[in-house]
């Protein structure tokens, strides 16, 4: 069960802050060729800013980031700070705002993507300039072990003959990544989402309650947080939304299950817009050197993390689809 991955980040981000001396990311003067960005040695007094407050996903991703890079000497005095407000979306405006600064940068995911819309803020993941994906996490699913629905077949079929009666809970607020999943299940099944009874909750904690005590239909969720009750029978996955099975969760894909959706929470480093380009190449070339440690892969999987390592122009591709899909569900909800 090692390799289940939570979905429980909540519609949060987490930024990294390189705040070194000198001019960029290398801590150094970068005006002659021989103190490039890319070449120079590792990056000192790396900060890492967490747009929440401490506890949640993004800040344990964080703080095991700093732990690596320092461990691995892939950077030196790296600190974690936490500044938190408006699902994220008080750090992306800093960052977007912090224009040609490269001892900033972020770690950001799916959550902020949908709290820059949902909290009208000015500021776009796609006005930074992307560095890396580093992990993902796929959805779940479930039910209580008393509910009529068996597998994802009936559930689709009772939902589609009702949508408002059933009620959908989710640990995150609209536009996080509890909320987009059953928006888009909705939408891969032929079902208006304006017509899906979400209701929130205050993450796990709280919405582990509700399936408990049959207050919801169902749940969309990560399924790490509910290991426990889905070993013991109290909660019953009907799907799965990766790519590929969950290990040791006995419940097909939604692909398997002839649903055209593939989903899954993600968590990557965005930098300022105008950052030099030997400041990007530096910023990426420390990314990959934490990617190939050790230490890194243990963390892997210690925190059921499967890896989506991508940089540069591959996850500014990516971050631009999930933007455009993102909004689009939003709008859709009016909720953008």
């Amino acid at each position: 069960m090692r390799q289940i991955r939570a979905l429980r980040v909540a519609a949060v981000a987490a930024g990294i802050a390189l705040m070194a001396t000198g001019c960029g990311a290398t801590g150094s003067s970068s005006t002659g060729p021989e103190s490039s960005g890319a070449a120079a040695g590792p990056v000192t007094g790396l900060q890492i800013m967490v747009p929440n407050t401490p506890g949640g996903g993004y800040d344990t991703t964080a703080r095991v980031a700093a732990k690596v890079l320092d461990d691995e000497k892939v950077a030196t005095n790296t600190e974690v700070f936490n500044l938190a407000g408006a699902g994220g979306t008080v750090g992306l405006a800093r960052i977007v705002n912090e224009k040609g600064n490269g001892d900033l940068t972020m770690l950001m995911g799916l959550g902020v993507v949908g709290a820059s819309y949902t909290n009208k803020s000015e500021s776009k993941l796609t006005d930074t300039t992307p560095l890396a994906r580093l992990i993902e996490e796929p959805g779940a699913i479930m039910v209580n072990k008393d509910s009529p629905y068996k597998t994802i077949d009936d559930l689709v079929t009772a939902w589609k003959a009702d949508p408002g009666s059933i009620a959908v809970g989710g640990g995150s607020s609209p536009g996080g990544p509890d909320h987009l999943l059953p928006m888009q299940l909705a939408g891969a099944v032929g079902i208006d989402a304006t017509k899906v009874n979400f209701v929130s909750y205050d993450g796990g904690g709280d919405l582990l309650p509700a399936i408990l005590g049959n207050k919801v239909g169902f749940a969309a969720s990560g399924a790490g947080e509910y290991l426990q009750q889905i070993e013991s029978g109290d909660v019953r996955v009907l799907a799965t939304s990766g790519e590929e099975r969950l290990e040791g969760v006995d419940a097909p894909t939604l692909k398997e299950s002839n649903i055209d959706l593939v989903f899954t929470n993600w968590r990557g480093i965005v930098a300022p817009p105008g950052i030099s380009d030997e400041d990007k190449a530096k910023l990426i070339a420390t990314l990959e050197k934490m990617h190939g440690t050790d230490a890194w892969k243990e963390a892997l999987v210690k925190n059921s993390w499967t890896d989506a390592f991508i940089t540069g122009d591959e996850f500014e591709t990516f971050l631009t689809e999930q933007d455009t899909r993102v909004a689009d569900v939003l709008t859709k909800l009016g909720l953008a």
